[in-house]
């Protein structure tokens, strides 16, 4: 399995994965480059969709709304939430960039139960997670507590030489409530760009062992235990993590917990806000700016 996607920089989408390509089967997520004027249109018939302006100041349109002048980021690293749009199956998005524009798109199956909105950037929670060099800083932008049916999407920022996701844990299981099953993709901004980072990917059995060098707007998809771990000196991280749960237990009351798999002294709690591991995750480290979406469908966990 190819866990790595390098983003196509000669397109206006510089990445594309879908259940088929993941060789999974919810999660899609893309990211699309957008110079000022240009537009793209996004809609999903079965799918719900959230789209964050990473970067960039747009507008969008979309079920009879219309939002002017949204955004404002210059860098995933602004000390800013972004702005996010939903998007329930069948609606269709219009965005058009006024600036140099970077669209982040997570989307994971769902029925149709909530309407078109707007997430603005103060309704997200920011908060701080860990201490000393494994402090990493969330943005949740849409967690378990808001209206979506699959989708899970946070922004996890990580400063220079600090670790995140640790201690390492898993969500390959669907055993609530020890352990929940999740698919996951982090789309990783480094910054400066020519850095790089490590994340290891690995299971008990070590039928799955990869220890990855991650250089900026990669994506890696993880469906099992995972180390994200932050090495270099002068460099920090971003990601965004998608992540979404098997649709037949969908179950929005329901905690993703992931299974933590380190026994010796914890700094912090062991739950991950929202998931196992969200580095919205739009899923930033080196820092690195990680975006993690995690699309986990909200059926288990």
């Amino acid at each position: 399995m190819k866990l790595i996607i390098k983003p196509n920089t000669n397109r206006q989408e510089l990445v594309h994965v879908t259940p088929e390509s993941a060789n999974w089967g919810y999660v899609s997520f893309s990211v699309y480059r957008l110079a000022p004027g240009e537009t793209v249109t996004l809609s999903e018939a079965a799918k719900e969709l959230c789209a964050i302006v990473l970067t960039g100041i747009v507008s969008a349109e979309a079920g009879g709304q219309t939002w002017n002048e949204i955004g404002g980021r210059t860098s995933v690293f602004d000390d800013a939430a972004p702005h996010a749009i939903y998007l329930p199956p069948g609606a269709k998005l219009t965005v058009t960039a006024k600036t140099e524009t970077e669209l982040a798109l997570g989307g994971a199956p769902a029925r149709g139960e909530h309407p078109v909105r707007l997430i603005e950037p103060g309704s997200m929670r920011r908060l701080s997670r860990g201490k000393g060099t494994n402090t990493r800083h969330v943005c949740e932008i849409l967690p378990e507590d808001q209206p979506a049916e699959s989708l899970l999407i946070f922004e996890v920022k990580t400063p220079s030489s600090h670790s995140s996701s640790y201690p390492p844990h898993k969500h390959d299981v669907d055993n609530l409530p020890t352990e929940s099953l999740l698919e996951e993709t982090y789309y990783h901004r480094i910054n400066p760009p020519q850095g790089f980072i490590f994340q290891r990917v690995y299971t008990d059995s070590r039928d799955l062992d990869e220890s990855m060098a991650i250089e900026d707007r990669d994506v890696v998809l993880v469906s099992r235990l995972r180390l994200l771990l932050l090495e270099c000196h002068g460099r920090s991280k971003a990601h965004l993590a998608v992540s979404e749960r098997p649709r037949s237990r969908l179950d929005r009351g329901q905690l993703i917990v992931p299974l933590q798999l380190w026994s010796g002294p914890r700094d912090e709690p062991d739950l991950h806000p929202r998931s196992g591991g969200v580095h919205i995750q739009t899923r930033q480290h080196m820092e690195c700016a990680a975006v993690d979406v995690l699309i986990s469908n909200r059926n288990h966990g």
